[in-house]
């Protein structure tokens, strides 16, 4: 087992793991870091863990130590100037006539590399923007082409429940989301209403699927002949979470909804 500290570069972003060394650092602590070649800084998730070394990359970095108060006035001038050259990098975007949207402009800490993250249809020449930007900030430029879902995260937003978005307040790593959990939680399939701000799946949808799923497996099909306390009939519906089975009684118009653990011990299912 090795003792690390997990430290995130961006609210909600991915955890990276750094050795912490002999020094003690705390949730929220701002520490520097090296990343990509690059010293960066970065927000402590995670406080000291122990975590096996077959789960760990081969070159575990160190924390080089907790930011000074010097380093963090840096980082704020750092974020202002990014900002300011997001306004002229749009406008080197127009001149160029080029068909992309510019999403957030990053410094690394110690200003050896700007990185321009943008979103497009498709692939983009962007030479011609790269030796401007580099003649007017004097720096190494990289242009960093994200999907959809990586701009709702960066941008954030409310999503349809009213809540801010889950990928740009805690989400670290965005799930694998799939229709079919659309359908086994008897959601409508409207796009409109199962997609999020970046147009694609929601990603709530996995958070109570394993349940959804459990209790389908559990639980008898649409259109199965289950027997009853009230005698023998057809399945018409089911509350999968609320574990109730709602079903149509044979020589009778009328349908009933039993507790499934109900039909269980009476025998109707197995």
């Amino acid at each position: 087992m090795v003792e690390v500290v997990g430290v995130r570069f961006r609210d909600a972003g991915h955890v990276y793991y750094y050795a912490p060394g002999k020094d003690e650092y705390f949730y929220n602590d701002k520490v520097l870091v090296e990343s990509q070649q690059a010293h960066q800084i970065a927000t402590v998730a995670i406080p000291k863990i122990e975590i096996a070394k077959k789960d760990l990359s081969d070159d575990l970095k160190m924390i080089l130590h907790k930011a000074s108060d010097k380093e963090l006035k840096k980082l704020a001038k750092n974020e202002a100037d990014a900002e300011a050259a997001f306004k002229i990098a749009k406008e080197k975007i127009r001149t160029h006539e080029l068909d992309m949207k510019l999403i957030q402009v990053e410094y690394t800490f110690d200003r050896s590399k700007m990185i321009f993250f943008f979103t497009a249809d498709g692939r983009i020449d962007f030479r011609e923007l790269v030796k401007d930007l580099a003649s007017i900030f004097r720096t190494r430029i990289e242009l960093r082409q994200i999907g959809v879902r990586d701009e709702a995260k960066i941008l954030g937003g409310l999503g349809p429940c009213g809540r801010p978005l889950c990928c740009s307040t805690f989400l670290g790593d965005f799930i694998p989301v799939s229709i079919k959990m659309a359908k086994d939680q008897g959601l409508s399939l409207n796009p409109t209403k199962i997609s999020g701000l970046c147009g694609r799946l929601m990603c709530c949808l996995k958070y109570e699927n394993g349940e959804y799923a459990a209790a389908k497996k559990a639980m008898p099909d649409y259109g199965k002949e289950i027997d009853t306390p009230e005698g023998r009939g057809k399945v018409v519906g089911l509350n999968l979470l609320s574990k109730v089975v709602k079903v149509r009684l044979f020589g009778r118009d009328a349908t009933v909804d039993f507790d499934f653990q109900e039909l269980v011990e009476a025998g109707g299912v197995s």
